[in-house]
């Protein structure tokens, strides 16, 4: 490994920590801002709300869930980190992704449809994302075996069928 970035392991596992919490808070704030839209409040506080929640998702909650990813990524790659409890994270990860992706729908779908869409009350996604965040923190500072998590045949066995692409030899 090169040194300097052995070095900056630490500086990029705070900014990915740094991150999350942007990120994860966002994700938090976001259907309880979501759930404040009703046009009954009056027009200047209705178009307060709405805009706080879309610059709040796009100026605060996506670059933070872009830092938080790419920091993870490479920390994955530099730490060498390719065992199963981190392929179980990584799908929780995406089903917080998808989380992200469906607040960023109910945002668009209520600026859209003023007055047409309802928007979902905020206890059902709330503890939704909170058990996506707690499987993840929990895969992260546990870090269980899980090799007895059955798993098909297929998944566990070379395949011996060739790459689409020649691997260069060294």
């Amino acid at each position: 490994m090169i040194p300097w970035l052995e070095s900056a392991i630490p500086y990029l596992k705070a900014l990915h920590v740094a991150a999350l919490l942007l990120w994860c808070a966002g994700l938090f704030a976001l259907p309880l801002v979501l759930a404040r839209h009703d046009p009954a409040i009056g027009q200047a506080d209705y178009s307060r709300i709405r805009l706080a929640s879309h610059y709040g998702y796009i100026g605060l909650v996506t670059p933070a869930a872009l830092v938080a990813i790419a920091a993870g990524t490479l920390l994955i790659f530099l730490r060498d980190v390719f065992v199963v409890w981190m392929f179980a994270k990584l799908v929780f990860v995406a089903l917080l992704i998808g989380f992200h992706a469906w607040v960023g729908h109910t945002i668009v779908a209520v600026a859209e449809t003023e007055g047409e869409h309802q928007t979902p009350e905020p206890l059902v996604p709330l503890l939704l994302l909170l058990l996506l965040i707690l499987a993840i923190l929990i895969l992260v500072l546990a870090k269980p075996a899980l090799k007895e998590v059955p798993l098909p045949n297929w998944l566990m066995q070379p395949r011996g069928g060739q790459l689409p692409f020649d691997v260069p030899r060294r």
